[in-house]
């Protein structure tokens, strides 16, 4: 038998797909399944952006593009941050990719060697610990606390920095939290970081999700971090395969190099699509989906505060609620597994996001329709009565 690399044994398993494979199994047994689980929006690409679609695969826009992307969605993507995020940022700092994911694999073959440790928060989104392994690095999760929502604090750094460290790999708003670094929280913690000589690679797909205060990129506060965004969440076009990455100039070249390479490009004609994103009735359609999400969370939160499901730390953006479940007296695997069985809504358990939280904590995702979160909690009400 062939001999497999180490790196396929290192790499983190991803329960929400597991679970996503167990409600479709009951689904195809006729089951009717409320996913709370998958955070995939339930929204898709607006009619304009279909349209943009159709033309661009009719006038055949359809090879290969420069290694960056087309020109115009760069500057697109830097005209977005400067307006929305309040980042100013040159397009030439930007590279488009195959997803947030290919934006992730290209910083991390860029920045991490073969046994440079990367600090990243406990819990955290399981994939991006599989980036810095594909690139021989290794992953040291920090143990978090709802106090400080789920984040790094400079505390962390000076605890955990050891002579392997290298960087740190954050998100704002988090996968699985849903919670944001507050704007002094992230520069105390840059600051840490680079006065250790490391590097922070932030992950900002959700950050056109947001509930409260109108987010700032971390770019407002340091020029230098890599920054990775995605037209996967707030876009609503997951299975189109785009994404991009903020860079500082200095790294530019070699990530072009590493693009040319392993990619050649983004799908070409999803970046011509794409286009049509940016404009003004479009993100009027994108602005008021986002207000949708919003009135799913604040319907959820005391629900789940009448349920007996404590949110140590609401969220403040992207769709997910994470819950305390350890005064139900189950874990969090026995949990998601009853409640999927026995009332039909699909959950993700903590140990998805690592070890720190894992027994006690439950993810539900509410990228799915107001009348569904009605009836899943009409039907958690029913299962947590009947326990």
């Amino acid at each position: 038998m062939v001999r497999l690399a180490d790196r396929t044994e290192r790499t983190a398993p991803f329960y929400a797909v597991e679970v996503l494979k167990q409600a479709q199994a009951l689904a195809a047994q006729g089951r009717d399944i409320i996913s709370l689980g998958i955070g995939e929006p339930d929204f898709t690409a607006p009619a304009r952006v279909l349209e943009t679609l159709n033309r661009a695969a009719d006038a055949g826009l359809s090879g290969y593009t420069a290694p960056a992307g087309i020109p115009a969605l760069r500057e697109a993507i830097a005209h977005y941050y400067g307006t929305h995020f309040g980042a100013s940022v040159d397009p030439a700092r930007i590279l488009v990719t195959s997803g947030a994911s290919g934006a992730l694999l290209l910083a991390a073959l860029a920045l991490v060697n073969p046994g440079d440790e990367i600090l990243m928060p406990d819990p955290s989104y399981p994939a991006n610990r599989n980036f810095i392994t594909a690139a021989g690095g290794v992953t040291r999760l920090v143990p978090t606390t709802a106090e400080h929502r789920y984040q790094l604090r400079p505390e962390d750094i000076d605890a955990h920095w050891g002579p392997a460290t290298r960087g740190v790999l954050i998100a704002s708003p988090s996968n699985p939290t849903g919670t944001s670094m507050p704007r002094e929280a992230l520069r105390a913690l840059v600051a840490a970081v680079r006065a250790r000589g490391g590097f922070v690679i932030l992950d900002e797909i959700y950050l056109g999700l947001y509930y409260d205060e109108p987010p700032q990129s971390g770019l407002t506060l340091d020029d230098d971090l890599v920054v990775i965004n995605s037209f996967s969440k707030y876009f609503h076009m997951t299975g189109w395969r785009l994404g991009w990455l903020i860079a500082p100039e200095a790294m530019m070249p070699a990530l072009e190099r590493l693009a040319a390479s392993l990619a050649i490009c983004a799908p070409a004609l999803a970046q011509h699509a794409a286009l049509s994103c940016f404009e003004p009735e479009v993100m009027q359609v994108y602005e008021h989906r986002r207000l949708s999400f919003k009135e799913r969370r604040d319907f959820l939160l005391p629900a789940f505060e009448r349920l007996g499901l404590r949110v140590p730390a609401a969220p403040d953006g992207a769709f997910y609620i994470f819950s305390d479940i350890h005064e139900l007296g189950m874990d969090s695997t026995t949990f998601c597994r009853r409640l999927l069985h026995e009332a039909g809504v699909a959950s993700v358990p903590g140990l998805d996001f690592g070890q720190a939280h894992a027994r006690r904590t439950v993810r539900f995702s509410y990228a799915t329709g107001l009348d569904r979160l009605r009836e899943a909690i009409d039907r958690m009400a029913a299962f947590l009565g009947n326990r």
